[in-house]
């Protein structure tokens, strides 16, 4: 376990040591469930955002996103279309909003930040339009069976999330893309010389990101019975808090996704934290700030000891693939 990820496990320790002295009520098996639920989607499209982190760049419109895969599935839903087709739909959908950041970023040659801020908005005006602003009503009784259901007495977003983590660690962990993403955010220029494919694995990492955002949303809107248009605002700060306050380097080069884990259980488990403990709920937000601030000056602190493995921070990326 890397220094970053310890005090990640030593901070969640803390918590579990308020919450015995002060809520003792909390530890049963239906609040730990409901807890690992509650950060089931965080966790899946965080998943998605440590691959994009890794390569250097950054993806904020997870929220718009979200909220796009959520009104294409629940109008799907209530045309008939049948679950595991919407599923599929909210994950096509997601991918190819994903696609278009990553052609953008990888072709184009516009920095992530633009791009993703650019999609953000296009995304969440055209939803405006779509719906005219109303929340998506009578959702079909089958559509919240994936939020809601069980599977071996653990709730399906659970299994969803579980799924999720192991496919994203084998592919990071055991593949040539994933030597290629962890190349890419150590040195672009030194990823080229060694034959790697950047401008596709920079697509690449967006689309995978779209796709892991669309099953968030099965696993999040599946648990009510309405679909609002503002549905994922803030999310992209969530996922984002998640993945760099668990290790990932916000420059891109490492990270690991046990890292992105215990980071997605502190920020889940802050708020439930500050409910038990009946403090005002206006801290979360200042206190998942105060965590990626901490997190982001201590990558710098670290960038400015080894600066020749962040060479790509400053430089353009002006490699033919």
């Amino acid at each position: 376990m890397r220094s970053r990820e310890l005090s990640v496990a030593v901070f969640l320790a803390f918590l579990a040591l308020l919450l015995a002295l002060f809520a003792p009520g909390f530890y049963n098996t239906s609040n730990a469930l409901n807890l690992l639920v509650n950060m089931s989607y965080l966790m899946i499209a965080a998943v998605g955002m440590t691959a994009v982190i890794l390569t250097g760049q950054i993806d904020i419109s997870v929220g718009a996103i979200l909220a796009a895969c959520a009104t294409v599935a629940g109008y799907s839903a209530k045309a008939g279309v049948p679950i595991p087709a919407v599923f599929l739909l909210a994950v096509a959908t997601g991918a190819a909003l994903g696609a278009v950041n990553g052609a953008l970023v990888a072709y184009v040659r516009v920095h992530s930040i633009v791009v993703t801020l650019a999609t953000l908005a296009v995304v969440r005006g055209a939803i405006i339009l779509i719906t005219g602003g109303s929340w998506i009503y009578d959702l079909p009784a089958n559509f919240r069976a994936l939020g809601t259901g069980t599977l071996l007495g653990v709730p399906i977003p659970v299994w969803l999330m579980a799924g999720v983590t192991l496919l994203g660690w084998y592919l990071l962990s055991h593949t040539r893309w994933g030597r290629s993403v962890y190349a890419l955010g150590s040195s672009p220029e030194a990823a080229r010389l060694a034959g790697i494919p950047v401008r596709w694995t920079q697509l690449s990492v967006f689309v995978f990101q779209g796709a892991l955002v669309g099953v968030a949303t099965m696993a999040f809107a599946t648990r009510f019975t309405t679909i609002q248009s503002n549905t994922g605002s803030g999310f992209e700060f969530l996922v984002i808090t998640a993945v760099v306050v668990g290790g990932t380097n916000i420059f891109g080069g490492s990270g690991t996704l046990l890292g992105t884990f215990l980071g997605a259980l502190l920020v889940s488990a802050t708020g439930t934290t500050l409910t038990f403990l009946r403090i005002s709920a206006f801290w979360e937000g200042a206190l998942q700030g105060l965590f990626i601030l901490v997190s982001v000056t201590l990558d710098a602190i670290r960038s400015r000891r080894t600066p020749l493995s962040r060479t790509h921070v400053e430089e353009p990326l002006d490699v033919p693939t």
